[in-house]
């Protein structure tokens, strides 16, 4: 089928300002972006209905696709690929690269996303959860746990928490030091123009940089790399523009709100305070000037004998017998 016709991209739902939180499917959306070509996106919450239940899926009239590599295969046969124009000692530089991202920063994620307690407990499960509809959203998270695990045991033969920590880390600490080398002061990697290398960088530091992580030792030292923090924003503003502005809108429109509440609280006791003290004010006022232009006057009192034999005390009236 010609590419005149759009591609459909099956993925995740996308959360903080990205189209998908999944990095498997923005490595996806973002090479059929830089291709150039025109694409549909369906979000779905619900993968056990897809052919191999798995997400993403890629179609294109008979065609159906389940990873990168065979999508990328694809664009290359339609020369539509973004890596067109690249030079021999380029491509081998992006097969280089695209290799280190995988073999040393893939499986930290996974051990950030699913195996981390902190992360996986406050942010990973509930988001999940919530949106995958029951009881699949029982099912895919063990899932992705069980994933995570056989990634992390195939790369780390030591067995405790802190040594497998400290080498996914290390290893993901130098996997993003060279690439902000090789990025440099560039817009992408290889110069002006996105290639499948910014596709791949793109979807693994993307969520790493904006998820709300409990646990945010790798995404502290993604932040202190700011040419590749400025290379997510420049591709989320660039080619995800809808996402990146919906995000930027929500968030702004929660701090206003988180503003006015918090003003709205702290005023609470001095306002209470000066609306009492202003009407007791008022009602004495009103008061003082009706008895002064006689609205209202005292009530007359009338004594007699009986009247003020009550008010003597016995002490008193022993001494007058």
């Amino acid at each position: 089928m010609s590419l005149n016709h759009p591609m459909i991209v099956e993925v995740w739902p996308g959360d903080w300002g990205l189209p998908s939180v999944d990095l498997e499917c923005l490595k996806i959306l973002a090479l059929v972006k830089f291709s150039g070509k025109e694409f549909k996106i369906k979000v779905c919450k619900n993968p056990y209905w897809t052919p191999k239940s798995t997400l993403p899926v890629v179609s294109h009239g008979k065609h159906v696709f389940h990873d990168y590599d065979e999508v990328m295969s694809y664009l290359r046969i339609k020369n539509v690929s973004p890596d067109h124009g690249l030079s021999t000692v380029e491509e081998a530089d992006c097969l280089a690269y695209t290799y280190m991202v995988k073999e040393k920063l893939f499986p930290a994620l996974q051990y950030i996303w699913w195996l981390d307690e902190k992360n996986y407990a406050g942010l990973t499960r509930p988001w999940y959860c919530k949106v995958i509809p029951f009881p699949f959203n029982f099912y895919y998270p063990q899932r992705f746990v069980s994933d995570a695990k056989k990634t992390v045991e195939a790369v780390c033969e030591t067995e405790t928490i802190s040594e497998i920590e400290n080498k996914l880390y290390s290893d993901a600490e130098k996997c993003l030091t060279s690439l902000s080398v090789k990025l440099g002061e560039k817009d992408f990697m290889f110069g002006s123009h996105p290639t499948s290398l910014d596709a791949v960088v793109f979807a693994y530091l993307a969520p790493l940089l904006k998820a709300p992580f409990k646990n945010p030792i790798l995404q502290n030292h993604l932040k202190s790399c700011t040419n590749l923090q400025k290379l997510v924003s420049r591709i989320c503003q660039r080619y995800f523009p809808l996402d990146y502005q919906a995000f930027e809108h929500k968030r702004k429109n929660e701090g206003i709100k988180s503003n006015l509440s918090s003003d709205v609280d702290s005023d609470y006791p001095h306002k209470t305070r000066n609306t009492i003290v202003a009407a007791l004010i008022a009602t004495f006022a009103m008061t003082g000037y009706a008895f002064m232009v006689g609205l209202v006057q005292p009530p007359m009192i009338e004594r007699n004998f009986y009247d003020e034999d009550v008010y003597y005390s016995g002490e008193n009236y022993e001494e007058e017998n």
